[in-house]
């Protein structure tokens, strides 16, 4: 393996992005509506989807490109309290359901982030967000996995590479960044 090999795989992924257009668009607008009625975007993953994430909430949070007042969005990877005592007390595959429980209203949206598509807490997560009546994503690879029976919305990046699909991750959630910027200024 090369590092060109490497980026003309990444350079593959990212051109296939372009088709997924008028679903991030749907979200986009989605996530607008929702922060304007006052609601909240919950974002959680795992590993690498656990520090993107949290990467995304703080975008929302403290600012994407443009000074702007917050947006109400919320990591749920971060309280290592929280998890590692339900992890503990019940079970590592409900880690984002208690949370959810605590802290998701109806017109939230979650957004659960999978490489694979099979995580067991992020499905759960995204189970108990739709039981609260949230907006459920994911943001899953290629195939979706189980998150696309699972979710309302199911945004496959075109690889089955790890690396590849969170990197596709990041670029679409900070166009969701700049697209907020740009309505919200």
């Amino acid at each position: 393996m090369s590092f060109k090999s490497t980026v003309q795989r990444h350079q593959t992924m990212v051109e296939g992005l372009g088709s997924l257009e008028p679903q991030i668009e749907a979200l986009v607008e989605n996530i607008r509506k929702c922060l304007a009625s006052g609601n909240k975007v919950l974002f959680f993953g795992n590993g690498g989807s656990a520090s993107d994430a949290q990467h995304l909430a703080a975008e929302f949070v403290v600012r994407y490109y443009k000074q702007r007042q917050p947006l109400a969005a919320i990591a749920l990877t971060t309280d290592t309290s929280i998890i590692t005592a339900h992890g503990n007390d019940y079970s590592f595959d409900t880690i984002f359901d208690r949370q959810i429980q605590a802290l998701a209203k109806k017109g939230d949206i979650a957004i659960g982030l999978s490489t694979s598509g099979n995580s067991g807490n992020v499905i759960n997560g995204l189970n108990t967000a739709k039981q609260a009546d949230c907006i459920t994503v994911a943001f899953t690879g290629e195939h979706g996995g189980k998150l696309l029976e699972t979710a309302d919305h199911c945004i496959c990046v075109p690889s089955d590479e790890t690396a590849r699909v969170q990197e596709g991750h990041i670029i679409i959630g900070h166009y969701i960044c700049e697209a907020l910027d740009e309505s919200l200024s």
